[in-house]
């Protein structure tokens, strides 16, 4: 197995723990409590996916990594800085949130362009897809915030 694809697989596992680091973060910041739900359900989601692209890793002889990316400790980071100055604002949270899987969202479609074998490439759309539809949901409670702050 090219090494290139096991790298590609080892960086979508690190983006989807720092993932779920910062929607862990969100979670521990938010006062309100449907928030609170979506981030943890949203954080489970990111480790499941990790664990997933590590075990598919192991699988094409790989050794999956364990390292934090630079991008998700600036990200949690900020989160937590955010929440520190702004006294937990959730439309400061969610901006944050939809800012992360912005992010996400451009590692995966690169991922998808590098030419992953098929059964990498089926697990990778999968999470991709799931990936976009929580990033739908997040930008429209970011901007049902934003209004109700008008």
């Amino acid at each position: 197995m090219p090494t290139n694809v096991i790298a590609v697989l080892n960086d979508l596992a690190e983006t989807s723990k720092d993932s779920e680091r910062g929607f862990q973060q969100a979670a521990h910041d938010t006062r309100d409590q449907r928030l609170k739900l979506l981030f943890t359900s949203r954080a489970n989601d990111c480790l499941q996916a990790s664990r997933e692209l590590q075990r598919l890793v192991e699988r094409l002889g790989g050794r999956p990594e364990g390292h934090a990316t630079v991008d998700g400790i600036l990200h949690r980071r900020w989160i937590g800085m955010k929440s520190v100055v702004l006294g937990r604002d959730d439309r400061s949270i969610l901006a944050e949130c939809d800012r992360g899987e912005g992010a996400a969202e451009h590692r995966y479609r690169r991922a998808l362009d590098a030419g992953l074998p098929a059964d990498a490439r089926l697990v990778v759309e999968r999470q991709y897809l799931d990936l976009l539809q929580n990033h739908v949901r997040i930008r429209e409670l970011r901007d049902q915030h934003a209004i109700a702050k008008s």
